[in-house]
This record gives structure tokens, C-alpha cells and sequence, in this order.
């Protein structure tokens, strides 16, 4: 894309902005949207993790809200992991899926992880978190 105002900015063809996908992934606007009613503020940070595990899950009886909500869930522990964990970093694999990697190479599919929560409740999103910050 060429927007004239901020100049003819080069980057090479394939190569994803970094920024430019954690911004995105970390939009979560369902999420926060039901946070928000809920009066849990979310700053990306593990407290808001734990706040997010106490939220009554209202939308198990609604299938297409459960299936975002469960996205969400997923893109908003891996921005808290991202940017709270040293080395943390998005990848999206060659399927599409975001996932976490740590500085060590170790993957976490976060979504898949929120989709679990969001269905079931467990693994709690603190406690993943946990799991992956002591890694």
C-alpha cells in the first residue's frame, strides 16, 4: 500500500511487519468489549489475566460467541505474553495460525489454548501464563 503522506516506504515482499501483527492480534475486540461490562479492565498484563479467569462465562450458551470469544482469549494471553515475557514474539505458521514463540524456540498455540478456556474454563489463562513466563 502507498499512502503519499508517509512517503514510499520499501519493504521487502512476504517479510510481515512484527509491530504491525501484534497490534492487530492484540485488538481482541470482543474480549474487551465483555471485559469491559464486566468491569475488568484489560491491560495487558497477568492481573488481567487472573481478572478475566473470575468473569462468569455467560457465552458457553451462544456457539458463534463462544468460538470468538475463545479467539479472543487465545490473542489476548499471547499479547500479554508478548509483551510482559523476554523473548516472547508472534509467528504465524504457514496454516495461518498465530502462535507464541519464546526465546528458547518453544511454541505455544495460544489460540487453541483460548478456545479451551473460553469452552471449558480450564486451563485457566493465569495458569498458562504462569507456565510459559517460568519457561
Amino acid at each position: 500500500m502507498n499512502i503519499p503522506f508517509l512517503g514510499n516506504r520499501r519493504r521487502k515482499l512476504g517479510v510481515p511487519d512484527p509491530a504491525g501483527i501484534a497490534e492487530l492480534l492484540a485488538e481482541c475486540e470482543l474480549l474487551r468489549s465483555q471485559a469491559s461490562r464486566a468491569g475488568v479492565r484489560l491491560d495487558d498484563s497477568a492481573a488481567s489475566l487472573e481478572a478475566l479467569d473470575q468473569l462468569v462465562p455467560r457465552w458457553r450458551d451462544d456457539e458463534e460467541t463462544l468460538t470468538w470469544l475463545g479467539n479472543d482469549a487465545g490473542l489476548y494471553l499471547g499479547t500479554v505474553i508478548v509483551r510482559t515475557v523476554p523473548g516472547a514474539a508472534w509467528e504465524i505458521r504457514p496454516d495461518g495460525q498465530p502462535v507464541v514463540r519464546l526465546a528458547s524456540g518453544r511454541e505455544f498455540d495460544v489460540v487453541d489454548s483460548g478456545h479451551e478456556w473460553a469452552a471449558n474454563g480450564v486451563p485457566e489463562l493465569s495458569q498458562l501464563y504462569a507456565e510459559v513466563a517460568e519457561s
